[in-house]
């Protein structure tokens, strides 16, 4: 007998798990705003159907069996299933539009959003982390709304440079993109970092000590290249769950 006829809904069982984990994650560093924002992970060859978050479920419970399978070629694939409309929209519309996207995190995190309400929300590279993300981001300037279907596909095509893998949401928060759930939350976890220091550092009234392009450049492919960090980062943070005997890979 199979794992899945044991378990129902335990298809791609280490794919659920690592999700599980980001989610837990997420909401443990308070990057996570109630039971809003959504995360998603492509599971066939085309990225076209993809496990994503229940609708207002809170992170912090979260479990790899609570996540649910969607088709993005297939809107029926919301009939029958909690699933949260808004995340359909933006998460459907990037895993038809851009197979490069195996894994979205979407977040309203503290600074990343404060980022994306300035007039200019560029990211100057002051320090290491900003600069991991020079001419890595895209910044989206067209809110309008809810992100309902219209809205994703939209959104979606901002992508269109696979080595761009941040969307600064202006009015909004940040969407982040990524092979895998390692990836991808780590980024997600560096770009908040980058974000905090980007502000408080406007903060103090001080000038700003910035990188030149040359320099923001050269870090942000060392820190690419840099051998399984994300891995790491994220076998970390499943290892601390596990001794502290959560039930996220359930």
């Amino acid at each position: 007998m199979s794992v899945t006829q044991i378990r129902p809904n335990m298809d791609h069982m280490q794919e659920r798990v690592d999700l599980a984990a980001a989610f837990r994650w997420t909401a443990r560093l308070n990057l996570h705003e109630a039971v809003a924002n959504h995360f998603s992970l492509a599971v066939n060859d085309d990225g076209t159907k993809f496990l994503m978050n229940p609708n207002q479920m809170h992170f912090s419970r979260i479990k790899a069996s609570d996540l649910i399978e969607m088709d993005a070629n297939d809107p029926d694939s919301m009939v029958g299933v909690d699933a949260d409309p808004t995340a359909w929209g933006l998460h459907g519309g990037i895993h038809r539009h851009c197979p490069h996207a195996r894994c979205a995190m979407h977040v309203h995190s503290i600074h990343a959003t404060v980022l994306a309400s300035l007039a200019d929300s560029r990211l100057p590279p002051i320090d290491q982390n900003c600069a991991t993300f020079f001419n890595r981001y895209v910044i989206d300037d067209g809110y309008n709304g809810l992100a309902f279907e219209d809205e994703g596909e939209r959104c979606a095509r901002l992508f269109d440079d696979p080595k761009k893998k941040v969307m600064i949401m202006g009015n909004h928060g940040v969407m982040i993109i990524g092979d895998t759930v390692a990836e991808t939350f780590n980024r997600l976890y560096y770009f908040e970092r980058a974000a905090e220091t980007y502000i408080r550092a406007l903060q103090t009234g001080q000038p700003l000590r910035v990188l030149s392009d040359e320099v923001a450049e050269k870090t942000a492919q060392e820190v690419e290249d840099y051998p399984e960090q994300d891995l790491r980062h994220l076998a970390e943070l499943k290892a601390i769950l596990d001794e502290e005997g959560s039930n996220y890979a359930s």
